[in-house]
């Protein structure tokens, strides 16, 4: 390759630089760093340990932004100085096209990312799985699902914390709830929200049949404490009851947790997670939070007709996304088209592919609309 090509294929990437930096608000997040980092270095800093983890996951958050882009302005210099050299050393070329191919899909990353521009989009994700109709098919597969978010939370870096998890006597779950933190979280994940259909020869099923049953994913921001919510505590139902378990030793002998019910939207939370009540009664609330500011999210996006209308109704025809391991393995996005042909490997946490597109859809849907 000729270094004028090559230098065209750095220029083009300065060029798709430049609007990233403003996207991703760089200098902004710079500034932000500095001054969590200058709170972190104080002597009481972890008197807190709750809000003191908060900004540690908040500076985690913003370095996944920030360290990514800075590379690729510095690799971008440092390419084009090397190609002005190759005249000298042309053994270098391979080398040098080999790393320009690393910038360009880091590159392409960072555009993906730039299109997480909601104002909840950096937030981490409470994300909550339900089994729908499929008897104990359903139960099990919803909780097949839950385990898939983790994967790809661990697979990513992410954290992930189960905040409520409610157990079938037959088998998998009744529903249960994840809280997954890290960069943008609730941006890659919200697009998750909706039913997933499965097919395949179920286990429960003596003869052997093959069976289709149904999970729903709903998905809303963690945002933090300081984000005002007007939320009317009249307007809220609390419920105290003992938490479900696996049995034995398991088993919360106490009256420890919590569910409240908003009664104006019908929105229901729950928490078991912790012995203290204390402790799920708060969580319980910021789960509420995130729920009503998820919907008047979704009120903004559609007045802006920039949202895929794909609400979580169960049955057929209603799923975003269909698993089959029966009569062959795939796994395919109704929305997007995009499929996948290892149903093992996408159960095993590999939904990036999934992610990306929807978020290229709805660009495409937005810029339509």
């Amino acid at each position: 390759m000729s270094d004028s090509n090559l230098s065209k294929r750095i220029e083009d990437i300065r060029v798709r630089l430049a609007p990233l930096r403003d996207g991703l608000d760089y200098a902004g997040k710079l500034q932000e760093i500095a001054l969590l980092e200058e709170t972190m270095v104080r002597p009481d800093f972890w008197d807190q340990s709750d809000k003191a983890q908060q900004v540690v996951q908040k500076l985690k958050s913003l370095k996944g932004v920030v360290e990514p882009l800075k590379h690729a302005i510095h690799a971008c210099n440092d390419l084009a100085e090397l190609v002005e050299m190759l005249e000298e050393d042309p053994g270098a070329e391979e080398e040098v096209t080999s790393e320009l191919q690393q910038l360009e899909s880091s590159v392409e990353q960072l555009e993906l990312q730039a299109l997480l521009n909601g104002p909840n989009d950096s937030c981490g994700a409470i994300l909550s799985v339900h089994a729908r109709e499929g008897g104990l098919d359903a139960n099990d597969w919803a909780e097949m699902l839950l385990g898939m978010y983790a994967a790809w939370a661990q697979q990513n870096g992410y954290s992930a914390e189960i905040v409520d998890r409610s157990d079938n006597e037959g088998a998998g779950i009744t529903q249960a709830t994840i809280i997954i933190r890290g960069p943008f979280a609730y941006g890659y994940l919200k697009g998750e929200e909706g039913i997933h259909r499965l097919v395949r020869i179920s286990p429960y099923n003596a003869e052997g049949k093959r069976q289709t049953s149904f999970a729903a994913v709903d998905v809303s921001p963690e945002i933090e404490d300081s984000v005002e919510v007007e939320i009317d505590e009249k307007d809220v139902r609390e419920d105290v009851f003992r938490a479900s378990g696996a049995g034995g030793q398991h088993v919360n002998k106490t009256s420890s947790a919590i569910r409240l019910t908003h009664m104006p939207t019908g929105i229901v939370v729950q928490c078991q997670n912790d012995r203290s009540q204390h402790k799920n009664r708060s969580q319980a609330w910021k789960m509420l939070r995130a729920r009503l500011a998820r919907i008047e999210e979704e009120k903004r996006e559609a007045e802006m007709a920039a949202k895929y209308q794909n609400k979580t109704v169960t049955g057929f025809g209603s799923q975003i996304r269909n698993y089959f391991l029966h009569p062959d393995q795939r796994v395919k996005d109704s929305r997007t088209g995009f499929q996948m042909g290892s149903f093992h490997a996408v159960l095993g946490g590999d939904i990036q592919g999934f992610l990306e597109a929807f978020l290229k859809y709805r660009m495409v849907n937005a810029t339509e609309s």
